[in-house]
């Protein structure tokens, strides 16, 4: 994500150095959910979706067409998405709410009957992806978004974990962006105002 503007808005409180502060949509993503922990299944579903459909892409473009997605992808309901069949699929190819990519459709299909393959063992998507980071958000201790990497060892076992489980678009810095969005990593800037409301959430979160 690149600076277009000074990350302090008018109401004074410093914000992460990434953000286009003129979007109310990319204002208030930042301010009110980028990075809280979150284990509810719909949202971890609806957030590895839709970091698949940015790749490519730049996440404004994913948010202004988020309520498109909702609507086209029944909630974001696994169950429902996993029982969409071709008809469905060129349905969603002619929507103009969401990115039209027969690829990136399809994968999310797939992923939503991989979800719902999880072996027993494991149980569900948020208990498997919690397990990578010892179900305890990781807390980072960034000065600048410069020093914010794309990948790490984590989001790289997580990525090859989902690709034995047969989900798609999960490589290594998809997996990295699903994991700094639903709180597996606080990776506000310690500058920011978010970063210690974040950092509370996370001590609060494990249920």
């Amino acid at each position: 994500m690149t600076r277009q503007q000074d990350p302090s808005a008018a109401d004074g409180r410093s914000r992460c150095d990434w953000g286009a502060w003129g979007d109310p949509l990319y204002l208030a993503y930042h301010d009110e959910e980028w990075g809280v922990p979150s284990r509810d299944e719909r949202h971890l579903v609806e957030m590895l979706l839709l970091e698949g459909a940015q790749a490519g892409l730049s996440w404004s473009t994913i948010l202004r067409k988020r309520a498109g997605y909702r609507a086209a992808f029944a909630g974001f309901d696994p169950q429902t998405i996993a029982s969409f069949d071709d008809e469905d699929i060129a349905r969603l190819l002619a929507d103009r709410g969401i990115v039209r990519n027969r690829t990136k459709i399809e994968s999310a299909v797939g992923n939503a009957r991989a979800v719902l393959a999880l072996p027993p063992e494991i149980g569900s998507l948020g208990a498997l992806v919690w397990g990578f980071v010892g179900d305890r958000p990781i807390q980072n201790r960034w000065t600048s978004v410069r020093e914010i990497p794309a990948e790490t060892e984590v989001s790289q076992a997580m990525s090859r974990s989902l690709k034995a489980h047969g989900f798609r678009f999960v490589g290594p810095t998809i997996c990295y962006a699903f994991m700094q969005a639903v709180g597996l990593v606080n990776d506000h800037t310690v500058s920011c105002f978010r970063y210690s409301e974040v950092a509370a959430l996370a001590r609060s979160s494990k249920s």
